[in-house]
């Protein structure tokens, strides 16, 4: 890419997606806190946190990857969002898991395939972002 595409690129509105996801997160994180009553996170709730997670950090890695070579020192930063982006969606994926199933459907079965309930497409997902973080990141670069 030309750096004249680039800078037509951050021109106006770019990027419309990115922008309508970050409203779409504070309209949200407004009608949780408007309720009266809070109520303890559910598994709907969390696979959609999952899955918006787990979007960025499909996001920031490509963010890393494309940077690292013109600004290292940027990259790096990037890439150290990359692994914090995934620690959180472990977090979550675990807490969907501590979280009781209403109904029968959402119940852990590990005898069921794969392509079974909709309550596996969290870790199918979440299979996914390990393969891909096990790729670029150490266990130690986790861990710190």
């Amino acid at each position: 890419m030309s750096p004249d595409a680039r800078r037509d690129a951050f021109d106006g509105d770019a990027y419309p997606y990115l922008r309508a996801a970050t409203a779409g997160l504070r309209h949200h994180t407004r009608a949780q806190s408007a309720i009266d009553e809070p109520t303890a996170s559910n598994r709907v709730h969390l696979d959609a946190l999952h899955a918006h997670l787990t979007a960025l950090h499909r996001l920031m890695d490509q963010a890393a990857d494309q940077t690292r070579p013109e600004r290292p020192a940027a990259g790096r930063h990037l890439a150290t969002a990359h692994a914090r982006l995934w620690q959180a969606a472990d977090s979550v994926h675990a807490a969907f898991h501590l979280v009781p199933a209403a109904t029968d459907d959402e119940k852990c079965q590990p005898d069921r395939l794969p392509e079974g309930p909709p309550f596996l497409t969290i870790c199918q997902r979440h299979l996914a972002a390990v393969h891909a973080i096990r790729r670029k990141t150490t266990a130690a670069d986790l861990a710190s």
